[in-house]
């Protein structure tokens, strides 16, 4: 069972946030983090707490999908690397991280427009306590694009490889999945004084 475990969610700790995310999102405590405006969206910012496992992998898959598109951590250093892990599972994703530096979110310039895709509960609260009352920008999981909808996405830092790939199929679904509900955050059509993040190309 533990490896089960380990495999679809982390760890047990992994587990048990992704249950209590079910049970919030079943009683309707996670509408204030659903994508409300689609048309109002101009770029696609993806969140978690280093940006340099789940936001810089869904970064480069948004790229892929021709949106536009940045990322960021809530709690980490300008200009980090992605660790040998997650470059070894973007790897046999198909995908090159290796070019990605995390932004620290002092350094992150938000724009009119943009929709913060966080990957967990906290941190959606977390990113809409940073931003205060801007009405101008909206917060949303991520995993919500998942099918089934994964309101928890944990996080695969220093955990095992069989969940790394796990983490990133699910990203890359919902990132997927994603890019068809955003018509007007692709780099063709970016907003007045938008410039797309173009450090990543895949």
């Amino acid at each position: 069972m533990k490896k089960s475990i380990d495999r679809r969610f982390g760890t047990w700790r992994g587990l048990i946030r992704a249950l209590l995310a079910h049970l919030e999102h079943a009683g309707g405590r996670l509408r204030a983090f659903s994508l409300r405006e689609p048309q109002q969206v101009r770029r696609a910012v993806f969140v978690c707490h280093g940006n340099i496992c789940r936001s810089a992998f869904a970064h480069m898959e948004a790229v892929r999908h021709g949106l536009n598109v940045a990322s960021v951590g809530l709690s980490t250093s300008t200009g980090g690397r992605s660790p040998k892990q997650a470059l070894s599972a973007s790897e046999r994703a198909g995908v090159d991280m290796t070019a990605h530096r995390a932004t620290s979110w002092p350094d992150f310039k938000t724009l009119p427009g943009d929709l913060f895709l966080v990957m967990e509960v906290r941190q959606a609260h977390e990113v809409r306590r940073r931003l205060g009352p801007r009405d101008d920008v909206q917060v949303a999981l991520l995993g919500m694009w998942c099918k089934p909808p994964m309101p928890h996405l944990h996080d695969p830092y220093k955990l095992g490889d069989d969940y790394f790939d796990t983490c990133f199929v699910r990203v890359r679904e919902a990132v997927a999945n994603l890019a068809a509900d955003l018509p007007n955050a692709r780099l063709d059509t970016p907003a007045a004084g938008t410039l797309p993040n173009r450090t990543l190309t895949a």
